[in-house]
């Protein structure tokens, strides 16, 4: 075992990982036998899970080190000559994602004890959370390649389990199956990635790899494409264009699920992969990763305007997140985009579990069966109302801050490449959108007049069980981004620090000693040095270096100040035109819809991408099905039927021939043989007398013979 990381560390990052594991075994064996069916131990272990992540994650903030890191790897997998190891890199970003993770997957646990209760398979749905959580956790834990692969695939397979947890429903059943088969298309992209990786260096550790790059041992062409097919996995995972159409249908999981995947989970694996590799990304392929989050965005942010299922709102709403989180990553903006992914996972896992407990309430998705909530479910409201203001990106909030990050990164990408400006220009457009969209639910859900008077007067406000991860949250939402902690810690690596291979040994005497374990660095075998980075300005906007020296931090200043100014006026536009449309109600929607109707259809159908892989992919997937059919029955299986048939016919004909001709020559000679014999049977009759009179006979013949021939 090669390490760098104190004794006590590693057993808390192991146990933080299998805490929830234990909590899935038990739940799968034990589960129906416990106690409330064991929703208090799967529970309890993530609460577990999640106190030691945050004592690693202030452990983190006492050393304070922007270059922070630490790493053990023990040997795994050797067969001849392939040898594979297994380890652990717990860095800044590692405590910031354990935190978050464990964060909301706790919540998620607690508030499904009140949304799932008395559900049929209740203790297998706490099961599956944990794995889900383990999944995650172990995805962000890893030091290598191969399990992050591994990792990844659990986390597939989870959702898979989660969505279709009311599996009876077809439309449920059909989800998870969507979910599952669509983001394996991207995952074979991911794939072949890492196996262009290996095949060049021989090695799955992110380390070594970086350091292998920085050494110019690969780059170029096949650098990019290996890039590209890692990014394809993010494509599936994080739900981007055009392998986001698993999303939407996802809701028809559980709502806390729903949250889980949103938050911090599945779609937030893909923008972790990303930040993680970024080193790895040549400026062709991080132009393809920008563009792609650009497309997505405003998509998902046009399709979520004309949505009435609200948690289907909502999940465009993700989308077009993670769209923005993708861009930042493609523009080089590596800590705007990760700061939004943990800002992001507060306030949308509220906005679901607030979703969860309008349906709890109501027992509808539909905006339109709701309306007048707010003085029925006032803590629901309230919390609701502050994630929406977050995901706007409202001064004071977490979102603004972060959203606030990725405009600028994006404009001072487009002030230094002016042909790429679009993209700040349409992310501004997007915001504006995004604000007008969560606005129109909150108007919808909870403002006005209920439009369902049953259904209203049978609503109330949620359980403690429930409204309590609420509150939490609505802090976390408001909070999470102030202090600039994390434009400090979690800042863009630099790939040459790579080319010494050399690592801070582990350092006893508490964290004292590890303060300072970054300036006495030793040679240690198998491992390589995390890198020093790039420190954020004042104003939180990241700094770009070219060359090796720090870019115009003028320039940077006066984008991060535009960037800001627009995109609260973005944000108060969205707001009013939402308060004009549904509040006041000064404007008329169903109006606009009308004299729009072609592109209310257009968004309203999803731009049509689900009849499109309907006819393009599922069409094309099944005729080449039949068409495979048809050709393994009547070619395929008619040649050997046809061969069959042949070589029954021929050996018809030899049967015939032997039967016929053959048996009948043989046939014939026994029974000429056999009638000659059965006539001389007739003389050997074993009488004497009769030889004796047969003997007179002869000799009578043969006298009268000779008798006629002597006249």
């Amino acid at each position: 075992m090669a390490t760098n990381m104190p004794a006590d560390m590693v057993t808390s990052l192991v146990l933080i990982l299998l805490l929830p594991l234990a909590g899935f075994a038990i739940q799968m064996f034990f589960g129906t036998r416990l106690p409330r069916k064991g929703d208090w131990l799967s529970t309890g272990l993530i609460g577990i899970s999640l106190v030691l992540g945050i004592v690693m994650f202030i452990r983190t903030l006492g050393v304070f080190d922007a270059g922070y890191a630490r790493q053990v790897h023990w040997p795994w997998i050797d067969i001849g000559g392939f040898r594979v190891g297994m380890g652990i890199l717990f860095d800044n970003l590692t405590a910031v994602m354990l935190m978050v993770v464990g964060i909301v997957s706790f919540l998620v646990h607690l508030f499904s004890i009140g949304y799932l209760h008395g559900d049929v398979r209740y203790s297998r749905y706490f099961g599956y959370l944990g794995i889900f959580s383990f999944s995650m956790l172990g995805l962000v834990l890893c030091d290598n390649l191969l399990a992050l692969y591994v990792f990844w695939e659990l986390v597939g397979l989870s959702s898979y389990l989660l969505i279709g947890h009311w599996f009876e429903k077809k439309s449920a059943s059909d989800a998870a199956k969507k979910a599952f088969l669509t983001t394996r298309i991207g995952d074979v992209g991911m794939f072949i990635g890492i196996m262009i990786l290996y095949a060049k260096l021989g090695t799955f550790r992110f380390d070594e790899i970086f350091a292998a790059v920085a050494d110019g041992e690969i780059g170029g062409s096949l650098l990019t494409w290996a890039g590209v097919g890692l990014f394809c996995g993010a494509i599936g995972k994080s739900a981007q264009f055009p392998l986001h159409v698993w999303l939407p249908d996802a809701m028809e999981g559980p709502t806390p699920v729903s949250a889980l995947i949103h938050a911090a989970t599945m779609v937030a694996a893909g923008v972790y992969m990303v930040g993680r590799l970024f080193l790895l990304f040549t400026p062709e392929a991080l132009l393809v990763i920008a563009y792609i989050g650009l497309i997505t965005a405003v998509m998902a942010a046009s399709i979520a305007i004309v949505q009435t299922d609200i948690k289907k709102a909502l999940a465009y709403s993700t989308i077009s997140q993670l769209g923005y989180m993708i861009t930042a990553l493609g523009v080089g903006g590596y800590t705007a985009g990760l700061f939004h992914l943990m800002t992001h996972a507060f306030f949308k896992a509220l906005l679901f579990l607030g979703s969860g407990s309008v349906i709890h309430a109501v027992h509808s998705q539909e905006m339109p069966d709701m309306g007048g909530l707010r003085k029925k479910m006032p803590v629901t409201f309230w919390t609701f109302l502050v994630a929406t203001l977050a995901i706007s990106g409202v001064p004071g909030l977490s979102g603004f801050f972060s959203k606030d990050m990725i405009l600028g990164a994006s404009l001072a990408f487009g002030m230094e490449h002016s042909s790429h400006l679009i993209i700040f220009l349409l992310l501004l457009v997007t915001a504006g959108v995004t604000a007008f969209y969560m606005f129109r639910v909150v108007f919808l859900t909870f403002l006005g007049r209920p439009r369902d008077e049953e259904r209203y007067a049978h609503a109330h406000e949620s359980p403690a069980v429930m409204t309590i991860p609420l509150t939490v949250l609505a802090v976390l939402a408001v909070g999470s981004a102030w202090g600039g902690w994390f434009q400090a810690l979690v800042v863009k690596p630099e790939l040459g620090q790579y080319r010494t291979a050399a690592v801070a040994p582990a350092v006893p005497g508490g964290e004292h000693g590890e303060a300072h374990a970054g300036e006495h660095h030793e040679a240690v075998h198998d491992e390589t040095t995390i890198p020093d980075a790039l420190h954020a300005d004042p104003e939180g906007h990241e700094t770009h270096v070219a060359g090796g020296d720090h870019a115009d931090h003028g320039a940077a200043h006066r984008a991060h100040q535009i960037a800001m100014i627009t995109s609260i006026l973005a944000a108060g536009l969205g707001i009013l035109l939402a308060w004009l449309f549904y509040g006041r109600r000064l404007f008329s929607a169903e109006t606009v819809r009308r004299r729009l109707a072609a592109v209310h259809l257009l968004l309203s159908k999803k731009y049509y991408f689900d009849e499109i892989y309907a006819v393009g992919v599922v069409g094309t997937t099944l005729w080449v099905s039949r068409a495979a059919r048809a050709f393994d029955t009547h070619v395929v299986d008619g040649a050997v039927n046809g061969t069959a048939w042949r070589a029954r016919g021929f050996s018809w004909f030899i049967g015939l021939f032997d039967n016929t001709v053959i048996d009948g020559m043989v046939n014939g000679v026994a029974g000429t043989v056999t009638a000659w014999g059965r006539q001389f049977r007739r003389i050997q009759t074993g009488k004497i007398q009769n030889y004796l009179l047969g003997l007179v006979a002869v000799a009578l013949i043969l006298a009268f013979v000779r008798l006629v021939r002597g006249f």
